[in-house]
């Protein structure tokens, strides 16, 4: 054993596997979303660059799915062989949103093999835009469902708790709890706002390298103006998840914050370190920030970490997770702010270079940003597994083998991404979108 702590191993291994299973999770919820605008816009404006955008994203998107379900299905394995003390407490009860997410990936990928397979047997391309809805549904469905066992593990409740076990179950008070519909909105808008600017990003790459122009300007248009569309929503449904922590999980708002005192017309603080003393240095301080993020009023008071017990604390490395988080979604929002402008005002800075690589740098930027909200999601919860009622270290496995179960995934994730990496890069470069648009038009473009 090199790590002789099955507790540690366990949460290292469940790190792992969460944030390498978050690129493709997102990518299957918000991606179909955007083939479905892409077929319908190819539709409305007769445009065959926007159906063969759909047609190439939806070959790409089928590798995805493909990974995504090996990924999804080692998160599953994990909850029953490293926290089966947790499983054994709230299996029953996360089984039925667990199940569900299942029969959605499914429902999503089979409607996707359909929709693939059959471009040639549609003569209204209308009715072949259909077979998306479910694809886009499915998408949303699944992660509806799995941020629901989030919700339910940071908000419990749909039981009664006798003697140490859940009795009086209601699975559906269970699923619907008081985080539920902050966390799902976020995520939702989240995957969208990320693929659009993850799509935007490739589009401006290939702008550089002087790929087909008009094909890759429209792609990069339309999803400026998408990410544009869902970072908003993000910032707003972000604001409604600061006052969700405020009143029901006050002590992750403040290890988040680095907000140590009860105090009124709190600021809120971006970034910094702390000394010894728990002094904030070279931080940048927004005055009444906090208590307008908490209750939307600049004077509201706020409560401090001081508040709580120092073992029931979550870890301040926290607060990185969430400045991460606002900066690059600041920084997205405004980038797109400032294109969606220029575009409208006819100025032409934003065609430029300078401007086509920050876009580029924003499709990294966006899943980093995704990572960091699960991460402050994840780590802000500690050391609750099931906030209130049972800890990580009473949920973990005490077995010996999580060192080398840790060393075989790592194995596997290495060869799931280079293999994922290989496989599209083979699929696109082998057909780019000058032969694929004159073998799908006979050589009429239009």
């Amino acid at each position: 054993m090199f790590i002789d702590d099955p507790v540690l191993m366990s949460r290292l291994l469940t790190l792992l596997t969460l944030s390498f299973h978050i690129f493709y999770a997102t990518v299957g919820v918000g991606l179909p979303l955007m083939i479905m605008l892409f077929h319908w816009l190819g539709i409305r404006k007769d445009d065959i660059h926007y159906i063969l955008m759909a047609r190439r994203l939806a070959k790409g998107f089928v590798v995805t799915v493909a990974v995504g379900v090996v990924t999804g299905t080692a998160i599953g394995l994990q909850l029953a062989l490293l926290w089966p003390n947790f499983m054994q407490l709230a299996g029953h009860i996360i089984a039925l949103p667990l199940f569900m997410e299942v029969f959605a990936f499914f429902f999503e990928a089979i409607f996707l093999g359909i929709y693939l397979y059959t471009w040639d047997r549609f003569d209204d391309q209308r009715k072949h835009l259909l077979l998306l809805v479910p694809v886009a549904i499915g998408g949303a469905m699944s992660a509806f469902f799995i941020t629901v066992v989030n919700s339910f593990m940071n908000s419990p409740g749909g039981f009664e708790l006798v003697n140490g076990e859940m009795v009086d179950i209601n699975p559906l008070l269970a699923m619907f709890t008081l985080s539920m519909p902050t966390k799902v909105t976020h995520v939702l808008a989240t995957a969208y706002m990320t693929v659009a600017f993850m799509l935007a990003a490739i589009a401006a790459f290939r702008l550089l390298k002087g790929s087909h122009t008009t094909y890759y300007k429209k792609s990069l248009n339309v999803m400026m103006k998408v990410g544009f569309v869902f970072a908003i929503a993000t910032a707003l449904i972000g604001d409604l998840s600061g006052k969700y922590l405020a009143e029901h999980q006050p002590e992750k708002l403040a290890a988040a914050e680095w907000h140590f005192e009860t105090e009124e017309a709190a600021p809120l603080i971006l970034w910094g370190i702390l000394d010894d003393n728990q002094e904030v240095q070279y931080g940048i301080e927004i005055p009444y920030a906090l208590s307008i993020l908490a209750h939307s009023n600049p004077m509201a008071e706020v409560t401090g970490l001081e508040e709580f017990p120092e073992e029931l604390q979550p870890p301040l490395i926290i607060h990185y997770f969430f400045d991460t988080m606002v900066t690059i979604g600041m920084f997205m929002l405004a980038l797109s702010f400032v294109y969606v402008v220029a575009k409208w005002r006819n100025w032409q800075f934003v065609d430029r270079k300078w401007y086509r690589w920050l876009i580029v740098l924003g499709g990294p930027l966006s899943f980093l940003a995704i990572q960091a909200g699960w991460w402050m999601s994840e780590v802000g919860r500690q050391p609750w597994i099931l906030r209130g009622i049972m800890t990580v270290d009473e949920a973990a496995t005490t077995a010996s083998y999580v060192d080398l179960v840790f060393i075989g995934f790592v194995l596997l994730y290495f060869i799931l991404g280079v293999g994922t990496i290989v496989v599209l890069r083979k699929m696109f470069r082998g057909k780019p979108v000058e032969k694929e648009l004159e073998e799908f038009t006979g050589g009429d473009e239009r």
